[in-house]
């Protein structure tokens, strides 16, 4: 029997721009420092020619990285979804590549709240579900949502496990 299952609707918190590019900014300021040191050492020790030239080209990939990282979180944010009801989690995600998952209820083990420094600055969870084959995460809800959705999955889960 065929029925109709509805695209996810529910979105993440809108601080999950912030807390994106604060951690790309991080990322990027560590990468560039990493590039730094290396060329300063490569200027320090002679090193031979050609690693002056692989590091340029690193630092080129690195720029575009970067600038990629700054329009990265808003497409990310447009186009994230998510939803929860007795049969399944659907999570929906991506801007070019368009993902579309339903997880059944039934195939949940657990479910868990993460929240790393950058997420508890804003008061945000990441809401991690692990099935036999696979992890699924939905990145930053605000604190109160994530603990609601971990129990309403857990509830879910359990009471499909029971009814087989």
């Amino acid at each position: 029997m065929y029925t109709s299952i509805n695209s996810p609707q529910k979105r993440l918190s809108k601080d999950a721009i912030k807390v994106w590019l604060i951690s790309d900014t991080i990322t990027n300021v560590i990468g560039f420092l990493i590039l730094g040191v290396l060329f300063y050492l490569d200027y320090r020790f002679s090193w031979i020619e050609w690693i002056e030239w692989i590091l340029i080209g690193i630092t080129g990939l690195t720029i575009i990285g970067a600038g990629w990282s700054l329009i990265r979180p808003f497409l990310l944010y447009k186009n994230w979804r998510y939803d929860v009801d007795k049969e399944f989690l659907q999570l929906k995600s991506g801007a070019i590549n368009e993902t579309h998952q339903l997880i059944p209820m039934t195939k949940i083990q657990s479910v868990m709240t993460e929240q790393g420094p950058i997420l508890r600055k804003y008061g945000l969870c990441s809401v991690s579900v692990e099935t036999m084959g696979s992890s699924h995460t939905i990145p930053v809800l605000p604190k109160e949502v994530a603990v609601e959705l971990r129990n309403q999955i857990a509830q879910y889960a359990k009471i499909k496990e029971v009814e087989q």
